[in-house]
């Protein structure tokens, strides 16, 4: 079995991201803030980060 590890913030910006209360710009700003990694944000969004 595979599991996949996420940071510690990983599942809130996802939510906040998927509810439309974060712009693709503010889960890049967690990525400078190191809440997510850049994989996460191309998880998250899509986009290369």
């Amino acid at each position: 079995m595979n599991t996949v590890e996420h940071s510690a913030k990983y599942e809130r910006v996802k939510f906040w991201y998927d509810m439309k209360m974060w712009s693709e710009k503010k889960v890049r700003n967690a990525v400078v803030m190191g809440f997510i990694t850049d994989a996460e944000y191309t998880e998250i969004t899509g986009n290369e980060y």
